[in-house]
Formats: C-alpha cells, structure tokens, sequence
C-alpha cells in the first residue's frame, strides 16, 4: 500500500503505544495517530477510515478527522492564517492548515488574498509528497461552474475573485443551490478599484453571454445610463484584442444586423451614447474603447469569432 498524504484509506489498528496514541498497519509501514486525532473508543484489531497527512513535526500521521477535501479535490477554503515570505495557510477542516505557496500568489501585494477572504484550492503534494494547496483555474473550475441564466441580466451578485490580473479580474459568482456557481469578468473598466483575490465583492450581471459567463461591472448602471443595446456591443468589445472591433457607422446594415441581432440605427444610438459617455472613439471602420485594453488572452480569456 502507498501511504501518501492526501488520502482517505481503511487501516487495521496495529497496536497502541502510550503517551502517543494507535499505530495502524499501512502495508509493511504503520503510521500514528495521534490520540488527539481520535474519534470515539478504538481498540487493536479495529479498522478505521482515516486521512493522512503530515504532523506538526513534518511526519507522516492519521486523522480520523475528515477534511474538506481530498487530493486532487477542488473546494473553497478560508485564508487562516498569512506569512509574508511563505504564502498563505488555509483552514482544510483539521488541526493542521495547509500551505498555498507565495509562488503560486498573484506578483503583487495589493492583490494578495487576505486572512478571512477565500480562494479557490486544489489540493497536491509537493516533490516531498506534502500536501500543497494550489489555486484553481479556469481549467478546474469550469468543470463545476453552471452556465448563467439569462434573467441574471442586471441582477447585484457576489462574486468571489479566483484571478487578478491587470485588464480583468475573473471571479466565481456563488449560485445557491446551483453549485459552484457561474463564471464571470469584471473588466478594469468596470471596476471601481484593485481586487485581490480571494475577496467577495458585489457585482452587478451587465451581461450575460451566450456560453452563459457573464460580463460583471463594480459600477451601478444608473452612472452610465446605458440601454441593452450599449451594454451588449460594450460586451463584445470588452473581449476584443486590444478593446477593438472593425464595425462602426460605416459598416453594412446587414452586417450589423447579422453580428449584434439590431438595427443600423440602433447601433448608431448605442454607439453614440457610449461616445458620448467617453467610453469609445471610433477611427475609420473600426470602434475602440478609450484607455482600456482587452484581457490577457490567456486560459482565463473567453474569445469571442
């Protein structure tokens, strides 16, 4: 048997050695646990469902403590404790925390996640086979996040940040009973101010996309008195390279019909209302957003045709 940190396994209680607790057979190992690791009465002979993990002096121990999750789980743990130089420690659900290394926090300080805030976490061992917490992606979330409603549209959400970046910050917005919840943008236009991750913030839904993420602004949309029609072609451009898009006043009616679902002059009004607001300039053919660059277009981007 390989007896590794991370894993929930059935051992056979081998023997009990006072002042320290049971010793329980792991193969052709055994591995303690810890009397204060104990739940109910056990006796040798006994089998018993236990975690294990690494104690506080670094070795290879038992808890009958179940944690939050397991390794190569995914779940949203509570920031317990911050060490400057380390990482940061976050509370499993047992006696011991577990480290998210400062290599895997975002470079800056500022937008570093805080004790009290939480974060999205996978759980790993390291090349010593101790157990790490690493953030979660798109990658990983995306398999436990639900497409957006379409009457989310407009709705004050919270959003829980997973991914800080410079041009836009992607957040997880709890669903209830939905699971995880959906998976969101806040464009640095939209934001009101720097977010750290692992920080809960109120976001109003924008838009909502046909891949059902959603498009989030800090802002209340009574500051920009926008309509649909603004929002939407704002949405487009928010997930444009470079916050650009080769459509204005001089394109085909048919053409913005066929790509926005309304009218030439409905375009017209929508741009001229965000042109007004010193939200977009256009040059040419082509609409750009003033001061603002598209998102990375990395794993986190959703790219748009």
């Amino acid at each position: 048997m390989r007896l590794e940190a991370g894993w929930w396994l059935e051992l056979e209680v081998a023997k009990e050695v006072n002042p320290y607790g049971y010793f329980l057979a792991a193969g052709d190992k055994e591995v303690l646990l810890h009397y204060s690791e104990v739940i109910g009465e056990i006796r040798p002979g006994d089998y018993v469902e236990v975690f294990i993990y690494h104690d506080t002096q670094d070795r290879i121990a038992a808890t009958m403590h179940r944690p939050k999750l397991l390794q190569g789980e995914l779940a949203l743990l509570e920031v317990a404790d911050v060490h400057h130089t380390l990482g940061v420690f976050l509370d499993i659900g047992l006696t011991r925390h577990v480290l998210m290394p400062q290599s895997e926090l975002p470079e800056f300080p500022d937008v570093r996640p805080l004790a009290g805030d939480r974060v999205y976490a996978v759980l790993k061992n390291d090349k010593q086979g101790r157990l790490i917490a690493y953030p979660a992606r798109e990658r990983e979330l995306s398999e436990v996040v639900f497409r957006a409603p379409d009457d989310w549209k407009n709705r004050t959400v919270e959003g829980i940040v997973y991914n800080p970046l410079k041009n836009a910050t992607f957040v997880v917005c709890p669903g209830g009973v939905l699971g995880f919840g959906a998976l969101g943008m806040i464009h640095e236009s939209e934001r009101t101010r720097p977010l750290r991750m692992g920080e809960t913030v109120q976001v109003r839904v924008a838009f909502v996309r046909e891949d059902g993420r959603l498009n989030l602004s800090m802002r209340p949309l009574k500051q920009h008195g926008r309509d649909e029609d603004s929002e939407r072609i704002l949405a487009f451009m928010k997930e444009r390279p470079g916050g650009a898009m080769p459509y204005s006043d001089e394109t085909p009616a048919e053409i913005i019909t066929q790509k926005f679902n309304i009218s030439k002059s409905a375009f017209k009004r929508a741009i001229g209302k965000l042109m007004k607001e010193g939200i977009v300039y256009q040059q040419g053919s082509w609409t750009h957003m003033k001061d603002a660059s598209a998102p990375n277009h990395d794993s986190e981007t959703h790219k748009n045709d």
